[in-house]
């Protein structure tokens, strides 16, 4: 059920992006095998800094419920990251977040 937000500088292409992080997050066998309850999204930025340079770069956040141990949360933070790393892509920093959603409260619908 992962809400995997990618956040990135505008010059990169999120049509790309998109499906490398619901690779890494399929990839981690943490949700449903076929990934009909991963969801991808991106935001591209053009105002940003990185630093004194600007330079371009990748943030994404999983929100997952909460639940999850340590050690599974930095292997899916690993998985999303080297499924990234395949772009190669020079002077650009790459940043994977995972975060909890509170169990008790979230609230969904789906019609």
């Amino acid at each position: 059920m992962p809400h995997c937000i990618v956040e990135h500088s505008s010059s990169l292409n999120s049509e790309i992006l998109v499906p490398l992080v619901f690779s890494g997050a399929l990839k981690s066998e943490l949700f449903e095998a076929d990934g009909m309850d991963i969801k991808v999204r991106a935001i591209a930025y053009q105002s940003y800094l990185t630093g004194l340079e600007k330079s371009d770069f990748v943030h994404v956040v999983l929100k997952i419920l909460s639940g999850r141990t340590p050690e599974q949360k930095k292997m899916l933070s690993k998985s999303v990251l080297s499924a990234l790393q395949k772009l190669e892509l020079q002077n650009c920093s790459l940043t994977v977040e995972v975060m909890d959603i509170d169990r008790s409260s979230y609230s969904k619908s789906v019609s």
